[in-house]
């Protein structure tokens, strides 16, 4: 366990300063009139309105649209002061929206392909643990960009690994709110992969970076630019791969995937199983020292009943946590982990062992834990 110790990382800290630091500078800045400093009322039209040919009958709300002209003023052209997030193909941005209703992040996605494949996708969901559409803006060739709900909490990889500036760096996320994000991302799954009204969604990233947590620590799951629509659970036969659309990231991606390059449910499946392991030691899906992944470093540890699980849970905990539930927690990550995928659980099954063996006191799964205490 000691030689572990090390993979309890702080490569966020730089970001989510970065962040805050945009989140004070809009309060606190003395703002030029309010026509350059709100999110401008969009057109509204129904997702079913849209001009890409796609059918979204699945969907009845509605987003806003949104000029090109009113992303550039929103984001003061582009300033990297606003800047709060970065990808291989997107910038994320800070904005205010209208009548002090709060904050919005703009995505600016480079690539017409990408954009509308992330933008068809989310104009399909609408789950209180996933991250909101407020609107968009197609009107370039070569980028677009999407409005999104803003959570202001960071990520849960930030909260895990350090980088959360507005608490102490000492603090240590209690055993009972990861019970709680471990169920809700779960839930989340369980509303793609079967209820979200249309064709099944594969994610394509599941990680703790993309699970945003919100000053009650409820999370959302946000990036759905590795997403693919209509693809079922069923593992085909072997495929080879197109190394340049492969989806994922280190520590997290399906060893099956990577062998056919499928996307599947249960990939997402796997990758939640690594996002328990981390909930659970506290230790990062990716060690850069020695470069293995968490699940190849703990998994072989949880293999048998007489397995320490106090050697295995956070020892930032210091012995606050239910050994039950612990072990409970990892048991149905090493059946996430199965190979060959079709031994996986559903995300139905996943959220029927939470109810079944994590019965906390602590929490009301049928309450979806309302009550999660805030961060102070």
């Amino acid at each position: 366990m000691k030689a572990f110790l090390k993979c309890f990382g702080t490569s966020n800290s730089s970001r989510t300063k970065q962040r805050k630091q945009v989140q004070r500078s809009l309060h606190d800045h003395d703002h030029e009139p309010n026509k350059s400093k709100v999110l401008p009322e969009p057109e509204y039209r129904s997702t079913a309105e849209a001009e890409d040919g796609l059918d979204h009958s699945t969907c009845s709300s509605v987003v806003g649209k949104f000029s090109w002209e009113e992303i550039e003023r929103l984001t003061k052209n582009f300033c990297s002061s606003r800047v709060i997030g970065y990808g291989g193909f997107s910038t994320v941005y800070l904005a205010d929206q209208d009548h002090g209703s709060g904050l919005a992040a703009i995505k600016i996605i480079n690539g017409s392909r990408l954009f509308n494949q992330e933008l068809d996708i989310l104009r399909q969901l609408h789950h209180q643990n996933i991250v909101g559409l407020i609107g968009y803006c197609d009107d370039r060739d070569d980028q677009g960009a999407l409005v999104l709900e803003y959570i202001s909490n960071g990520s849960l990889e930030e909260m895990l690994h350090g980088g959360v500036d507005q608490i102490s760096t000492n603090y240590v996320l209690p055993w009972k709110n990861r019970i709680a994000i471990a169920f809700q991302v779960a839930e989340a799954l369980e509303y793609l992969h079967q209820k979200c009204g249309g064709l099944p969604i594969v994610h394509g990233d599941i990680k703790a970076s993309n699970v945003l947590l919100d000053q009650d620590l409820n999370c959302r799951l946000c990036d759905f630019g590795s997403a693919n629509m209509g693809f079922s659970s069923a593992v085909a036969p072997r495929l080879k791969p197109n190394r340049g659309l492969m989806m994922g990231s280190p520590g997290y991606t399906d060893p099956h995937y990577m062998i056919t390059g499928l996307p599947s449910k249960k990939n997402d499946i796997y990758s939640f199983g690594v996002l328990l392991l981390e909930l659970v030691t506290g230790m990062q899906a990716f060690c850069s020292e020695s470069s293995r992944p968490l699940a190849s470093r703990v998994e072989p540890m949880f293999g048998g009943e007489d397995v320490d699980v106090a050697e295995l849970v956070d020892p930032r905990l210091a012995g606050e946590f239910d050994a039950v539930e612990a072990r409970a927690l990892l048991s149905l990550s090493a059946d996430c982990l199965h190979h060959p995928p079709t031994l996986r659980p559903s995300a139905s099954q996943i959220l029927e062992t939470f109810k079944d063996n994590i019965s906390s006191q602590i929490y009301d799964f049928s309450n979806k834990f309302d009550s999660t205490p805030k961060v102070k």
